[in-house]
């Protein structure tokens, strides 16, 4: 059974579709990555996953269980946690204060959990109590993975998370999804930096004009000339 499958989705915001007729899937344990040109529907199929968007056709299932229409805190108590690209941490609040808020829905003991994401992201801890908004940029990203990680999700959807980072922290970006991965977490990725992302993906899928153009492993798609010419830059 696939953790994640998007069958022949369809919608967008108000009346205006995004989305025509998107299908994908992740196996546990994947990392996954949708890749294509600006405007294509990438982000919008994440939003799509976690209720963020109006799905008008289609199915979104979770485990065998179908999550189509949900509340967004509903799909985060099935197993799935959302990175978004923008606006991702509280910035006015400590590293740890936005931690414990990625924990709102636990009513246990969330101390293992924040010593693994420290383990996971080591500056965290030494600035654990420094507002998150005075970081850098990669350093802030980690806070909203952490943050993420803290419900402890079958599947982390994650959107850009290397956009407007230095390319140092970009490879760290990268490094610390292959470990989280290596946890068991599976992984959904939109990511602009297609080449880099397919290099450590299981699989990935092409999108263009909200429909599904390409899918292969991620070296298949990296070898594949028609991918390269016009979605990865030649």
């Amino acid at each position: 059974m696939s953790l994640l499958e998007l069958a022949d989705v369809r919608g967008g915001y108000g009346e205006v579709d995004i989305l025509h007729g998107v299908s994908l899937g992740v196996e546990p344990g994947e990392i996954v990555v949708i890749v294509g040109p600006n405007g294509a529907g990438k982000s919008t199929a994440l939003k799509a996953v976690f209720g963020l968007v109006q799905i008008r056709a289609g199915r979104v299932l979770f485990a065998g269980r179908d999550l189509t229409g949900q509340r967004p805190d509903q799909i985060v108590k099935a197993g799935i946690s959302f990175v978004p690209q923008t606006e991702n941490v509280f910035p006015t609040l400590t590293v740890e204060e936005n931690l414990d808020m990625g924990a709102y829905l636990r009513d246990d003991d969330i101390r293992p959990q924040k010593d693994r994401v420290f383990e996971l992201f080591p500056p965290l801890r030494e600035k654990r109590r420094q507002a998150a908004g005075t970081l850098s940029g990669g350093q802030r990203q980690m806070v909203a993975m952490g943050r993420a990680l803290m419900l402890d999700p079958k599947l982390l959807l994650v959107d850009e998370p290397t956009a407007g980072l230095s390319p140092i922290f970009m490879d760290q970006i990268f490094d610390i999804l292959k470990t989280i991965n290596k946890t068991g977490v599976a992984i959904l990725m939109v990511e602009q930096n297609a080449k880099q992302a397919l290099a450590i993906a299981d699989r990935g899928y092409v999108l263009a004009t909200g429909q599904n153009r390409h899918t292969g492993t991620g070296r298949e798609l990296l070898d594949d000339p028609a991918v390269a010419e016009m979605f990865l830059g030649g």
